[in-house]
């Protein structure tokens, strides 16, 4: 057996009657659809229901499952300490799962257990189920920040476990819409929100799986979203496999958006391997783009292969534009894998006899030293993207009105803390930002007396 179904469900706790008292009527549609999918669910009548949850346990670099036999849950915090919950897991489920993720070297298992309770995230979809179906072990997943590609192979391995078990599945994807709908809304307005919202209705609406990579890390944080991750792991659940889809509602009356939309498999279908489509395409790009890279960037891609494969330093090699050789100047390698920063490490200053040795020895710190970051790998090198930005001379500034953030960076110092912010970043838009992040990374707090300069780059892509 496989997955039989999956689901795109959100879940505003207002739904569940006992903590709306009568103000869930306005979202009387999505309870409508809500109710039509748990009545498939019950019909089906799967062993394992499988919920990717934004509320459970989330790391930066970790694909938390919730580990153990069972697990309990109300809805105190939202005042319905009366509507509870007791769950079985699907332990050996889970022990499939893991073992498969250690086995690739995948980042994800039942490590770092921080609360046992089931969240929101899990308990409405289950208040909904649980109506139609008492029976159906359950499976916990927790989201990510690593990119939507792991969230999309995620999901694969959790297909793949299915399948090894002769399990009758059901995934449920949790997440709402965008939070950035109406300026009553819980965090405002945002122009992001509505795109976000019209968009994902599409792309889930013609379960064109494919296009959830092009959604950009940028534009997801800007329209609060918060079920896309949960989403892509559910579309890689679906890896391969055609699909009959019924978009069964979408409203935004609370300032937050709610989708829901059923997905029924209807056979095998190679033309939707969605990753390997994507990934084939990235590849063809990222190789033309480093055949058009210049003299920097290809010597910072040196640099940090000959390191990361041999373990070796390269010199400064002959052929380079001679400004390489003779200036002295601070320069910064940026590395991006699938629109994700992957290191970041530069000098603002000069602290080598020339650009080129600069770029050299950044390379290798940004690709190995970023403490933010594990060191880069082998396998990884392909999928690079490096930019090289080579900083002219800082000026000092009276006040953020002399800053750009498209072209100034900005240096903020505070004593013996110093932070730097590159120009032209996605998702930094306004000299408030700019300070703020430099102000941050410099471990700088706010009300503490601040100087500012600025500086000009030159980027090499």
């Amino acid at each position: 057996m496989s997955i039989l179904a999956a689901y795109m469900v959100p879940h505003p706790p207002l739904i569940v009657t006992e903590i709306g008292r009568g103000e869930e009527r306005q979202i009387a549609e999505t309870a409508e659809a809500y109710d039509e999918v748990a009545r498939d669910i019950a019909r089906i009548s799967p062993d394992t229901i499988i919920i990717t949850s934004p509320h459970s346990v989330m790391y930066s670099d970790w694909f938390h499952i919730s580990p153990g036999k069972t697990a309990r849950g109300s809805f105190s915090s939202f005042g319905a300490g009366g509507v509870k919950f007791s769950e079985e897991y699907d332990s050996e489920l889970v022990e499939e799962i893991e073992r498969r993720a250690e086995l690739g070297g995948f980042p994800a298992g039942t490590l770092g257990e921080k609360d046992p309770s089931l969240d929101h995230g899990t308990m409405v979809p289950l208040w909904f189920i649980r109506k139609y179906l008492k029976t159906g072990k359950l499976v916990r997943i927790g989201l990510s920040g690593q990119p939507l590609t792991d969230h999309y192979r995620f999901g694969q391995m959790i297909k793949d476990s299915v399948e090894a078990l002769g399990r009758k599945a059901v995934f449920i994807g949790s997440g709402d819409l965008s939070h950035k709908l109406q300026t009553y809304g819980p965090y405002g307005f945002a122009e992001e929100g509505p795109q976000y919202d019209e968009r994902i209705m599409d792309v889930m609406g013609r379960a064109a799986f494919g296009e959830l990579f092009g959604f950009s890390e940028d534009f997801l944080d800007k329209a609060a979203e918060c079920g896309h991750r949960s989403f892509v792991i559910m579309a890689g659940a679906l890896d391969g496999t055609a699909v009959s889809v019924r978009k069964l509602s979408h409203q935004d009356i609370t300032g937050v958006g709610y989708g829901i939309c059923m997905y029924h498999p209807i056979g095998e279908d190679m033309s939707r391997r969605f990753l390997y489509s994507y990934l084939q395409d990235l590849e063809r790009e990222l190789n033309e783009k480093k055949e058009a890279s210049d003299a920097y960037v290809r010597l910072a891609r040196n640099s940090l292969e000959s390191y990361i494969r041999f373990g070796k330093r390269i010199s400064v090699p002959d052929g380079l534009p001679e400004e390489m050789k003779n200036q002295r100047a601070g320069a910064f390698v940026s590395i991006h894998k699938h629109g994700y920063l992957r290191g970041c490490i530069g000098t603002i200053g000069p602290t080598r006899d020339s650009v080129a040795e600069e770029i050299i020895e950044n390379a290798i710190s940004a690709s190995t030293r970023d403490p933010r970051f594990s060191p880069i790998t082998e396998d990884e090198l392909p999928w690079l993207e490096i930019s090289v930005d080579v900083l002219g001379e800082a000026e000092p500034i009276d006040s953020p009105e002399e800053l750009d953030p498209k072209r100034y960076g900005v240096i903020v110092t505070s004593g013996r803390k110093r932070g730097l912010l590159l120009p032209d970043l996605e998702g930094v838009d306004t000299p408030a930002q700019q300070i703020d992040i430099a102000s941050r990374k410099a471990g700088i707090r706010k009300g503490e007396k601040i100087s500012l300069e600025r500086f000009e780059v030159i980027r090499h892509t």
